[in-house]
C-alpha cells in the first residue's frame, strides 16, 4: 500500500517540503513526517535543510534547521531524542528523561539505530541519506517506534527488534501496528557488491529475494537492492499486516533533489534528512 503525501508548508519563513503519513495521522494518536532537503537554512553542499551533525555545516545552521524540522510536527527541539546511528539493529525504550538529547543536549548513549515510546509529547527522530526509515504505531497501548534501517541493519531485522521491544516494553501485538517504510534507496540505483547480495540472499532466502525483488541482477557479479522490499519482508515476517502497511514510492536517490542522498551525492559532502514520528494525543 502506497499512503503518503509530498506536502509544503510555510514556516519561520521558509516553504519546507516534507512526506507526511495520512496512515499514522488516522491513528487519531500520532503524526510521522520524513523531511525533504527544501526549507532550511544551510548552504551548499548541504542546501538546505540539513540535519545531520556529522559534518562540517556550521551548527547555528543545524540548530535552526532542527527548529523548522520540528515544527512541522508543532514541536520544538527540547522535545525531540534522536539516536546514535551506527548501523546496528539496537533499540532504545527513551523517556521523559531523554528529551533533548541528541538535538539540545549530549547524549548518554551509543550504538542506538531504534527508538520506542510512550511518552506523549517525545518526538522520535532517526536520520536518513539512503537508509530506510520505518515507522510504528500501536494506537491500543498508545505507543510508538523509529528505526534507521542501512542494510545491515536490514539484514539483522531491525525493524523485528523494534516490536519486540515495544511488546516487552508497552505489551504491543503487531496485528495492531500501523507502519510505513519512508523514502529509501530502491533498486534502480543501489548497486551492490556479491559480498552483501549473499547475506540478504542466506537471510532472507533464494526464493524470496528473487520473486520478492529484493535482489535483481546488475552488472557482472553485481546486483540491485531494493531497501523498501527487503524491509517490507521483515516486517510481514514480523507479524505486520499487509493492510497496515505503508511502502514508499519514493527513491531518495532517483529523487536527490528532493532528499539527501549517499549515493547521489559520489562521496562528496551532503546533509541528512530525518523520520520524526511524535504521540500527539494524550490518554
Amino acid at each position: 500500500m502506497i499512503d503518503e503525501e509530498f506536502r509544503y508548508r510555510e514556516i519561520q519563513g521558509h516553504r519546507v517540503g516534507y512526506v507526511w503519513y495520512p496512515s499514522i495521522a488516522a491513528t487519531g494518536i500520532a503524526e510521522g513526517v520524513f523531511t525533504s532537503r527544501i526549507g532550511g537554512v544551510s548552504p551548499e553542499p548541504y542546501a538546505s535543510l540539513n540535519l545531520g551533525k556529522g559534518n562540517d555545516d556550521a551548527k547555528e545552521n543545524i540548530d535552526a534547521n532542527y527548529r523548522i524540522a520540528a515544527a512541522i510536527l508543532g514541536t520544538v527541539p527540547e522535545r525531540c531524542v534522536l539516536g546514535y546511528q551506527t548501523h546496528t539493529a539496537n533499540v532504545r525504550a527513551v523517556t521523559e528523561e531523554d528529551a533533548g538529547k541528541g538535538t539540545v543536549r549530549e547524549r548518554d548513549y551509543r550504538d542506538v539505530d531504534g527508538l520506542v515510546t510512550n511518552v506523549p509529547d517525545l518526538t522520535l527522530v532517526t536520520l536518513h541519506a539512503d537508509c530506510t526509515p520505518l515507522y510504528f504505531v500501536d494506537p491500543v497501548h498508545r505507543a510508538i517506534g523509529m528505526a534507521h534501517s542501512g542494510w545491515r541493519g536490514t539484514v539483522k531485522r531491525i525493524g523485528r527488534n523494534i516490536l519486540e521491544t515495544m511488546q516487552s516494553e508497552y505489551g504491543t501485538c503487531p496485528d495492531d501496528v500501523i507502519a510505513v517504510i519512508g523514502p529509501t534507496i530502491r533498486g534502480c540505483c543501489y548497486e551492490i557488491g556479491p559480498e552483501v547480495a549473499e547475506q540478504f540472499i542466506y537471510e532472507f532466502g533464494d526464493r524470496s529475494v528473487r520473486e520478492e525483488k529484493i535482489l535483481t541482477p546488475g552488472k557482472g557479479d553485481r546486483s540491485m537492492l531494493d531497501m523498501a522490499a527487503a524491509n517490507r519482508r521483515v516486517l510481514l515476517d514480523a507479524g505486520i499486516r499487509s493492510d497496515h502497511l505503508t511502502v514508499t514510492a519514493y527513491c531518495t536517490c532517483c529523487r536527490s533533489d528532493l532528499f539527501y542522498s549517499h549515493r547521489a551525492a559520489k562521496g562528496q559532502k551532503r546533509g541528512n534528512g530525518a523520520g520524526m514520528l511524535r504521540i500527539t494525543a494524550k490518554k
